[in-house]
């Protein structure tokens, strides 16, 4: 009994896909197209010059930011200090009796 077939077994159809000589699909003809394969480099182009532009843009936004830590904010700082002092001036001035800064003289 050990030596006799399988019984009951179950044999699948073969594959559509399978045939050796068979005619290619619309899907296969389209992803293997002159159209496609451009689309595709085009997009990788795009893709890689907006990398490129990316990149040099952050290296442009960190020099512009850096710059302005440095030389801008100091300014500014520095200005608003000497504008306090001469408002704090133009205050004792007024509290001492002194005619404002811009007052004509009568």
């Amino acid at each position: 009994m050990a030596s006799q077939s399988r019984k009951g077994g179950v044999s699948l159809p073969a594959r559509r896909g399978s045939k050796p000589h068979s005619e290619p699909t619309i899907l296969t003809k389209l992803t293997n197209s002159e159209i496609v394969s451009k689309g595709k480099q085009a997009a990788c182009d795009a893709a890689f010059v907006t990398k490129k532009l990316l990149r040099s843009t952050g290296k442009a936004a960190w020099i512009a930011g850096t710059t302005f830590l440095i030389l801008v904010v100091p300014l500014i700082i520095e200005m608003d200090r000497e504008q306090q002092f001469n408002e704090l001036e133009i205050q004792q001035q007024s509290l001492l009796g002194a005619p404002p800064v811009g007052a004509p003289p009568k």
